[in-house]
């Protein structure tokens, strides 16, 4: 018998933020502390029940890979900022593997921009952020979590997986493993990476939304930033919507076969990408053509219809959560 009170011990706020990257076991959560199952609506995934009411919908993921350092946004460190060009005390860097920076003098580097309390509860953000400020009591900000990953890539690993090593499945994997989605014409876990100023990529690799051990069907499907989103969905020269809705039969037809000889679950992928992709051919250019946000609202998000920018996927991210998408990163 599970002894309740000590699971509840375990699952602290750092334990909890951990396990939910790790599986939508999770999800049982609510019942344990509850201490009764409320029935929810069900889902079209694996969780086809749910312990309590499902309150959100959709999950928008900001991956900010490039972006500024928490300890210069929303995380301030009061003893950082009073060492600033101070050696690195070497109790903090002992034993560490520290990459680049193997050999060369470690200073305390604090932050460029003084911090600023807002909102009723007086929370301390950069002063370089005022309109998110002005909402800061909307927003939940955690401050306890921790890692032990010193570079970039480890670190995105452990925040989209909850391991530092490549393998496990990405957050969105495992939410529309556990959920399914409500889009019908659009993949359930789509990803929309940006391009800097000088047109650069964002800094992060495809592992960082990978389904891991999980069927390939549940990877985040990559929209480009600039050009065809999706590579592939223009029909060739003479080649009709029917003549392809053939093709795209024939093959499932084919791949069905195999499948009831083998019985390999990738074929089941591949038979669901092919239907999927035949979808998006319509879905996709609808889903691009934001003409019709109008200008107002263009400028609210500070983009020109695709330009690849940050600002330009946060605007395609709603649309896509407006379409049923799970989950967007």
């Amino acid at each position: 018998m599970i002894n309740e009170t000590h699971l509840q011990q375990q699952l602290r706020r750092r334990a909890f933020l951990t396990r939910a990257v790790q599986g939508p076991g999770i999800a049982a959560l609510g019942s344990l502390m509850a201490g009764e199952t409320v029935r929810a609506d069900a889902t079209s995934g694996v969780l086809r029940e749910l312990p309590l009411p499902q309150k959100a919908k959709r999950i928008i993921w900001l991956t900010m890979a490039g972006g500024p350092s928490q300890l210069e946004t929303f995380d301030p460190k009061p003893k950082l900022a009073e060492m600033h060009g101070q050696p690195m005390p070497e109790s903090l860097t002992k034993g560490q593997q520290l990459a680049q920076l193997q050999g060369r003098p470690l200073v305390c580097f604090g932050p460029q921009h003084p911090f600023e309390k807002f909102g009723e509860s007086q929370i301390e953000i950069c002063s370089l952020f005022p309109h998110i400020g002005s909402v800061i009591q909307d927003i939940c900000l955690i401050r306890s979590m921790t890692t032990e990953a010193i570079n970039h890539d480890p670190a995105h690993m452990f925040m989209n997986t909850g391991s530092q090593i490549a393998g496990r499945p990405s957050m969105g994997s495992w939410v529309t493993y556990g959920l399914g989605s409500d889009a019908v014409d659009l993949p359930g876990f789509v990803v929309l990476t940006s391009l800097g100023r000088g047109g650069q990529n964002q800094p992060i690799a495809a592992r960082q939304w990978s389904s891991g051990f999980l069927p390939s069907r549940f990877q985040g499907v990559q929209l480009r930033s600039k050009g065809d989103p999706v590579l592939y969905l223009t029909n060739p020269p003479g080649i009709t919507a029917d003549q392809q809705q053939a093709d795209v039969d024939a093959i499932n037809a084919l791949n069905r076969h195999h499948l009831s000889v083998v019985g390999d679950t990738e074929i089941s992928t591949r038979i669901a990408q092919y239907e999927m992709a035949f979808q998006m051919q319509a879905s996709i250019p609808e889903l691009m053509d934001v003409n019709g946000e109008g200008a107002p609202t263009l400028e609210l998000y500070g983009c020109q219809p695709g330009d690849g920018s940050f600002a330009a996927n946060c605007l395609l991210a709603r649309r896509l959560a407006e379409r049923g998408v799970r989950f967007i990163q």
